[in-house]
């Protein structure tokens, strides 16, 4: 995996470049958790590290070699509009559309290959989600690549030799990228890089979850941290009537990291998902019925604490008010 992880670095000192000559600059403002002009794009290193193993993939297990293509076209689709949308803002429905297609190409291929049409709308659900999950929560330095790279360590252990092969490429890659980008961000992973890392977890998730029978739910749980905080910032935004598809800084996250810093919250962060995915070796030796309660108790810790982070805000701005 050390060729994965190499290409992630020197793919993101290239875009680095890139982005400085093209003056590809994220600017601090008022709905940015950063305070300091930050070049973006670097994502695209991971993008071209997974790209690369997914072709080594489907020459290696010829078999998968039809699934490994619709996964690359989906993750091209992803990241092009990204990439152009790094340099010049694009509708937020012309993305959703491209996120769409994409998913629904990895899904059509799943369901062709598989012939599981349950699993084939997971595919597309989980694709489109995640793909937006994580571009709401990559805003401050480390997070979205660290989180990755521990969902990754997941997928690498539950999605056997050929998934699981992939999965660790998408972790290396992450490695090789998070050098620049934390606990210093010397450049930010940009749209390039957020969705197409969501899409890639999407489709590991689905297609190693298709081996674990009534057990792949249990891939959920390494996503609660992002999951939650996406899911009930939206839903709170959506609640006030607020324009929820464009951008903000009232994620738990970028709260709680105007409180204690950038480096404080993705190192927590990084504890609590850690801590889930060791307790998956933990429920995959017990009852279902214990392994349901562990699950959910991860996932409403994380409200718990998303609530907790929210209401100091809220009495703290009422206090300076």
């Amino acid at each position: 995996m050390a060729i994965y992880a190499a290409l992630g670095a020197a793919g993101t000192w290239l875009a680095r470049a890139y982005a400085l000559r093209s003056k590809m600059i994220d600017e601090p403002g008022e709905r940015r958790s950063h305070s300091v002009a930050t070049p973006r794009g670097g994502g695209i290193a991971i993008v071209a590290a997974v790209l690369v193993a997914a072709i080594a993939l489907g020459l290696r297990f010829p078999a998968q070699a039809p699934l490994a293509l619709a996964f690359a076209i989906g993750l091209v689709l992803v990241a092009a509009i990204g990439w152009v949308d790094d340099h010049r803002p694009l509708s937020p429905w012309l993305r959703l559309g491209v996120h769409v297609l994409a998913a629904a190409i990895l899904a059509g291929a799943i369901w062709q290959l598989r012939g599981d049409p349950w699993l084939a709308l997971a595919a597309f659900v989980l694709a489109v989600g995640l793909t937006n999950v994580w571009n709401f929560m990559d805003g401050i330095n480390g997070l979205a690549a660290s989180q990755a790279a521990l969902v990754a360590l997941g997928l690498a252990w539950f999605g056997g030799p050929v998934w699981g092969w992939l999965a660790l490429a998408l972790l290396a890659a992450c490695l090789g990228f998070v050098p620049f980008n934390f606990p210093r961000a010397r450049i930010f992973m940009g749209d390039v890089g957020s969705g197409s890392i969501g899409y890639a977890i999407a489709a590991l998730s689905a297609l190693a979850g298709s081996g674990l029978g009534a057990r792949a739910w249990l891939l959920l749980i390494p996503l609660a941290a992002f999951m939650v905080d996406s899911s009930l910032t939206l839903l709170r935004r959506m609640r006030r009537g607020e324009r929820w598809w464009t951008p903000h800084t009232q994620h738990a996250y970028q709260v709680w990291a105007r409180r204690i810093g950038h480096t404080r919250v993705t190192i927590a962060y990084t504890v609590f998902t850690g801590l889930a995915l060791a307790s998956l070796h933990l429920v995959t030796e017990v009852r279902s019925g214990f392994m349901l309660c562990m699950g959910a108790g991860w996932y409403i810790s994380g409200a718990f604490f998303w609530w907790l982070i929210q209401r100091a805000d809220a009495r703290s701005g009422a206090r300076d008010g």
